[in-house]
């Protein structure tokens, strides 16, 4: 796909300049030829014998070569690039691109650069959500700058949330699909896949968003649970909030955080504590529900305030059906309500998740089967296909769940809003 495209990486000053390594080789592999430009604060990160021994082109950092008086022609780069790619985008970096600063190399080449440009933004959460950084991403993307939104989770300092940068892979994908659209002329989808938070159709609709697993209580020990992560449905939070939703996320325990305007975060425990929140959300009023959460089908019919001691090699637990969220709320839909389930199976995928379309009300249901590799609860990438109520169905390739969320978006958005 990437054959014969030009490629300036350029790297800066981020603790998550070592994943520039990686996506040097990925792009290298489909075929691109790249270039390097790293700022001076980013070699204290990586090492240029790294990168130009995975380029294959010598490290461009300084306007002339110190050595022998060779000058680095930042005009020259932007000439010859069919895509300028900042990967990793500091906060320094960025806050330069958006007011034209130009005191380094890599800077004086996205001045001059005749090409399209992506950054993926790498920083602590702090810095990300300071209203200065939110201002420049802003203004970089009202000037065609193609932001590759960071994801959320650990990040150096410690602190939990949004600020990681996208991963390699990831990055590598967003420029196929940059390039495979850019030369079938559909900027609509350009539009939709590298800035995703640029289209606001979503401004006033309220969004009822159920995410992660639920917590049956057996005794204070022990309890019921799956191996839900929550990260599709946090993932499906930000992209609808990006887009201009208010998001009422009803979460059950997850070791994440979120912290972006336009979510409400309720924190709940157990199935019963999910329905009646859900329920509460909806009745206040929504205009699509989207049904994440992986709850749980049974809950102990007694819940001991004690430790059950071992008594024999055997225990019996007598358990009891829990009430279905999607099911109880699509009993009530109201008309003109967009209803989106989830479908995890193992086999007989499609006939099953088709008998949840149809038992339940939704509008669509988004299918990933345990059988693929890459999907399901653990990974942080996921498979899946979307089963409308009418029309045909839907197929996409394995992707990180941010972009599986994107994905999603952009179908309710398409397909499903008047």
């Amino acid at each position: 796909m990437l054959k014969g495209k030009h490629i300036v990486l350029g790297v800066t000053g981020s603790i998550a300049a070592y994943k520039a390594a990686a996506l040097t080789r990925a792009l290298i592999k489909e075929g691109a030829e790249i270039k390097v430009i790293m700022t001076a604060t980013a070699k204290e990160f990586i090492t240029p014998l790294t990168m130009a021994t995975l380029s294959k082109h010598p490290i461009l950092v300084e306007f002339f070569n110190p050595e022998n008086g060779d000058w680095n022609s930042h005009v020259s780069l932007g000439v010859w690039a069919d895509l300028l790619l900042i990967a990793p985008a500091s906060a320094n970096t960025m806050a330069k691109m958006a007011s034209g600063i130009a005191d380094n190399l890599l800077l004086t080449t996205y001045l001059s650069a005749k090409c399209p440009v992506m950054a993926a933004p790498a920083m602590d959460l702090d810095m990300y959500k300071h209203p200065a950084t939110q201002n420049n991403i802003d203004k970089l993307k009202e000037i065609g700058v193609h932001i590759i939104e960071p994801g959320s989770g650990e990040l150096a300092s410690g602190l939990e949330g949004k600020g990681r940068m996208e991963e390699p892979e990831v990055i590598a994908e967003k420029v196929r699909q940059f390039f495979a659209q850019t030369q079938s002329g559909d900027k609509k989808a350009i539009d939709d896949k590298l800035a995703p938070s640029g289209r606001k159709s979503f401004t006033g609709r309220k969004v009822l968003l159920t995410a992660g697993p639920t917590v049956e209580k057996i005794d204070p020990v022990r309890y019921l649970s799956n191996h839900s992560t929550g990260t599709m449905g946090y993932a499906l939070a930000q992209e609808l909030a990006a887009k201009g939703a208010q998001v009422k996320l009803v979460s059950g325990p997850v070791n994440l955080t979120i912290n972006q305007a336009g979510i409400e975060l309720i924190k709940v425990t157990s199935a019963d504590e999910m329905y009646r929140n859900s329920l509460t959300v909806y009745e206040e009023g929504v205009d699509i529900a989207i049904f994440a959460a992986a709850v749980a089908d049974y809950t102990p019919a007694i819940k001991s305030d004690s430790k059950i001691k071992k008594k024999g090699d055997t225990l019996t637990i007598e358990l009891l059906s829990t009430r279905d969220i999607a099911f109880e709320l699509g009993r009530i839909k109201r008309e003109g309500v967009i209803h989106i389930g989830f479908a995890l199976e193992t086999e007989d995928e499609t006939e099953n998740a088709l008998s949840k379309l149809q038992k339940k009300r939704f509008d669509a249901v988004i299918l990933n089967s345990l059988n693929h590799q890459g999907a399901g609860f653990g990974p942080e990438t996921n498979k899946i296909t979307i089963l409308p109520a009418e029309g045909e169905k839907k197929e996409y390739a394995l992707k990180s769940k941010r972009e599986v969320a994107c994905d999603i978006v952009n179908y309710i958005e398409d397909n499903l809003l008047c």
